[in-house]
């Protein structure tokens, strides 16, 4: 499984599972997802070594594309990562709470 749905998100962010967004920190100071942490998926492969160890880590851009990219490179370091369809975008959409500033 590549990618999880805003439902799926918001069950794992009460369990307290990570969430990476993987945009340009413009993007993020923008809006985001509370709780996210940036890592640009431009730095993405600089900075793996950042990404934390969990059970599942949670990818998230803001449609979908970066984050899918970053979640099968992940998958295929060994990590289990997965995309969160519809990207900050839909979970903005959808009237979720979300963050913005520096």
């Amino acid at each position: 499984m590549l990618e999880v749905d805003l439902n799926a998100l918001d069950t794992a962010l009460a369990a307290g599972e990570p969430l990476i967004d993987v945009r340009e920190p413009d993007e993020f100071a923008q809006v985001r997802v509370p709780g996210a942490s940036l890592i640009p998926l431009s730095e993405f492969v600089a900075r793996v070594g950042e990404i934390p160890d969990a059970e599942t880590v949670y990818i998230i851009c803001a449609v979908g594309g970066r984050s899918l990219q970053a979640a099968e490179y992940l998958q295929a370091r060994g990590i289990n990562a997965v995309s969160v369809a519809g990207g900050t975008m839909a979970w903005y959409q959808s009237g979720r709470q979300v963050e913005t500033g520096e």
